[in-house]
């Protein structure tokens, strides 16, 4: 905490979420089902503050205060979840990554979509990236079935197509890449990251995805010459411009 903190305290779901256990609304639930204590009494009031030297447990185990947070850029291959678990025994990131069971991944790229894919313990900054209404970009290289043509590319830029389930999909920033061979590769760039967002436009202007490679989350690039399945730290240029991001952002 800062000393503008240490005097007022901080509320107690944003300093879990500091400390990497979890997000803000996951905190919550976490106090409202009795999972949380403070200096050995259970908390009972959701916007209670926390002082420097108060003792905060978590299913009665002390909670690591420690400002050093992790953050991680792994290159995504095919096939793998983004789930801790799996009810259908399918192979999941974590059993790639050696990491502490509270690093978890911004969002999540589906089984068979690759490329970049953030994971951090700041559960806050974790909650800023993929809030639909901070609209952080998300960029992805696309192998599309066919070529796209001119009505559909305005289609796309213009978004409101009807992608079922009651929602329509947002303009896209796009571009051609390549088009032979009875396919094209695409680049476009979304601001909200929903469920399946990307193949779920395509495949309603009559495009089938063959590959999905996310390149950039952010301010964050996937580095040209980065092996699949590699991870690596982000470095700290890389992390200060997250947390400007976080702070642009904050309410």
């Amino acid at each position: 905490m800062n000393d503008e903190q240490e005097k007022k305290g901080e509320r107690i779901n944003r300093f879990l979420a500091g400390c990497g256990i979890c997000s803000r609304r996951e905190a919550d639930k976490m106090i409202e089902a009795g999972r949380v204590k403070v200096n050995g009494e259970l908390v009972q009031q959701l916007g209670i503050k926390i002082q420097k030297n108060d003792l905060v447990l978590v299913d009665d185990k002390p909670v690591n205060t420690s400002e050093t947070q992790i953050y991680i850029l792994y290159n995504k291959p095919r096939g793998l979840m983004c789930s801790r678990k799996d009810d259908k025994g399918r192979p999941l990131i974590y059993e790639h990554l050696d990491v502490p069971a509270n690093v978890q991944s911004v969002g999540r790229l589906d089984m068979d979509s690759e490329g970049l894919l953030l994971l951090t313990s700041n559960g806050d900054l974790l909650q800023t990236l993929i809030a639909p209404k901070n609209k952080v970009e998300r960029k992805y290289r696309v192998k599309i079935t066919g070529s796209l043509s001119l009505e559909s590319m305005e289609k796309l830029r213009n978004g409101g197509i009807d992608l079922g389930r009651g929602e329509l999909s947002d303009p896209w920033d796009l571009s051609i890449d390549s088009d032979k061979s009875g396919h094209s590769w695409i680049t476009v760039s979304i601001k909200r990251g929903r469920w399946r967002e990307v193949r779920r436009t395509l495949d309603a202007v009559g495009h089938l995805v063959r590959r999905l490679i996310r390149v950039r989350f952010g301010p964050i690039k996937l580095e040209e010459g980065m092996p699949v399945a590699s991870w690596r730290m982000l470095t700290g240029k890389e992390v200060a411009a997250l947390k400007r991001l976080h702070k642009a952002n904050k309410p």
